[in-house]
């Protein structure tokens, strides 16, 4: 089950203007029930404003309703017609200043670990540019001397599934060209070699 918007102020509201117990609160709020209790004895919480959750749509009054009637019902959250916003991300990936010396080392360790990789993977991945990932397999790098291989995941430069899926797919590029190499007759390979 989702939780509400700003879970804090919907409590301080459900508690201000219910009879809802401490215990149908907390779940519903993904608060412990302590904590919902410290918000009505007014110990945390304060001076903070409830948010109305039926207000914005988060749940209906006959929900309200219904679960101030049965102390052991639980509220749930109203079902959205609304579609839930998905990140796209176009365009080059902004690297914080303190992170952007890491990059080199986040090259390093992929051109180690992961030879497979085309340059333009690597860019896109890291952010990074084609003469930066040159200048780091040549070891001519300005840094060079201390360049340490490290995980870019480790170095925040790439999420875990994003590394994964640019790793797959530079795992099947090589079987799909090798597969149409076998397929060529040898007078074909000779001709194309030339």
């Amino acid at each position: 089950m989702g939780q509400p918007l700003m879970p804090k102020a919907t409590a301080v509201w459900l508690i201000e203007n219910t009879s809802l117990g401490f215990r149908q609160i907390a779940e519903f709020c993904g608060l412990h029930e302590l904590e919902v209790q410290a918000i009505a004895d007014g110990e945390v919480a304060i001076g903070m404003v409830g948010m109305d959750p039926i207000a914005n749509g988060q749940i209906t009054q006959e929900e309200l309703e219904r679960c101030q009637g049965d102390p052991a019902a639980r509220l749930q959250l109203a079902k959205r017609d609304i579609p839930i916003p998905t990140s796209r991300h176009k365009g080059p990936r902004y690297t914080p200043v303190a992170k952007r010396g890491d990059k080199p080392d986040a090259i390093a360790w992929l051109l180690k670990n992961h030879p497979e990789l085309s340059d333009t993977a690597i860019c896109r991945l890291i952010g990074t540019t084609k003469p930066t990932i040159a200048a780091v397999r040549d070891r001519t790098h300005w840094n060079a001397p201390n360049i340490k291989a490290r995980h870019p995941v480790e170095l925040g430069l790439c999420t875990s599934i994003e590394l994964n899926d640019v790793v797959s797919r530079a795992a099947a590029r090589p079987s799909a060209a090798k597969a149409e190499t076998d397929e060529q007759t040898p007078e074909e390979t000779a001709v194309a070699d030339q």
